[in-house]
């Protein structure tokens, strides 16, 4: 007797149905998608009058742990900072402070 050796093959699953299934879909939901512009307030900005803006003048003062105080890296004494503020609102009126 002539035994015939049988062959293993083993199953193969072809993929490129699904695939064209799935692209199908996307350009499905693609096309079908609406896309809606969200309503929102309106704001009326004022127009510049100048293109340069101001400078602001700031003086830094600083606090050290042992009481020291210091106005724009000078040494003050505490009595003397409210009038040296004051003297420098009066030079300019748009004085920012950072402590």
């Amino acid at each position: 007797m002539n035994y015939r050796k049988k062959q293993n093959t083993e199953a193969e699953i072809n993929i490129t149905p699904m695939l064209d299934v799935v692209f199908i879909m996307l350009i499905f939901f693609i096309v079908t998608t609406s896309f809606s512009k969200e309503s929102g307030l309106s704001i009326n900005r004022p127009i510049a009058s100048t293109e340069n803006p101001k400078k602001s003048i700031i003086a830094v003062v600083k606090i050290a742990e042992n009481g020291e105080i210091q106005l724009n890296q000078q040494i003050l004494n505490i009595s003397a900072l409210p009038a040296v503020m004051t003297k420098l609102r009066a030079e300019n009126t748009e004085l920012s402070v950072l402590i």
